[in-house]
């Protein structure tokens, strides 16, 4: 099995009004309890899981909107990741920023797959002393959350607005931003988050884009892959 993809596929059945005591509900809770909770599913889950309340946004890595702002010369930016990163990673920017919630009922959440409350939670990352790497990046997240929110408002409105831009000069074709659809999804919840209305043309195309995806056959819906042509 794989954690992140148990727990969105769990909360998304109970969010459709599934059971929690039918027998792949229960066979799914078992494989999550079992290997180490839901504690431990991959920062895109983090991320999914922070915007439906089922976490809190501590619980997710810093990434700073000014990453914008890092020049090409520094040892991390966004010129040097793959354009299809870039295309996910920009709107996460945005709502790692705006940090946004969609409440759900409580009776619909999942605070059962955590071994612990889930909304005490503060860090879901630990020193290593086998990963000298991984300690520093947990020091260098938790040193950057201290900061954060000293970064003036000015700066982060000027670092927001570089985001908002270049999101959407990477909506405007066809196939949406990135032609995947982490990058797509991302884009949307990005847009309504910066107060985009249904008319808004980038909203409808990247929403568009997403529904293209989908296949409809006699008995079943099914998303199709997403490739993305780019060398």
């Amino acid at each position: 099995g794989d954690m992140s993809a148990t727990v969105k596929a769990y909360f998304a059945l109970k969010l459709m009004g599934h059971s929690v005591d039918a027998p792949y509900m229960v066979r799914a809770r078992r494989y999550v309890l079992t290997n180490g909770g839901a504690e431990t599913v991959n920062v895109f889950t983090r991320v999914t899981l922070a915007i439906f309340g089922q976490l809190p946004w501590r619980t997710v890595p810093a990434m700073p909107v000014e990453i914008m702002f890092l020049p090409r010369w520094w040892f991390f930016n966004l010129s040097k990741v793959s354009y299809w990163s870039r295309c996910v990673i920009v709107p996460l920017l945005i709502l790692f920023a705006k940090r946004p919630v969609v409440h759900v009922d409580e009776h619909l959440g999942i605070a059962e797959l955590f071994h612990s409350a889930p909304m005490k939670l503060h860090n879901l990352d630990s020193f290593s002393i086998r990963s000298p790497l991984k300690s520093f990046f947990v020091l260098l997240d938790r040193l950057l959350k201290v900061v954060e929110p000293l970064i003036p408002n000015a700066i982060r409105g000027r670092a927001l607005k570089l985001a908002e831009n270049w999101m959407r000069d990477h909506t405007k074709g066809k196939g949406g931003i990135g032609a995947i659809y982490p990058a797509m999804a991302n884009a949307a919840m990005a847009l309504r988050t910066l107060g985009a209305h249904d008319d808004d043309a980038d909203f409808v195309r990247t929403v568009q884009a997403i529904e293209d995806l989908v296949l409809d056959s006699e008995n079943a819906i099914y998303v199709q892959p997403c490739v993305s042509n780019i060398w």
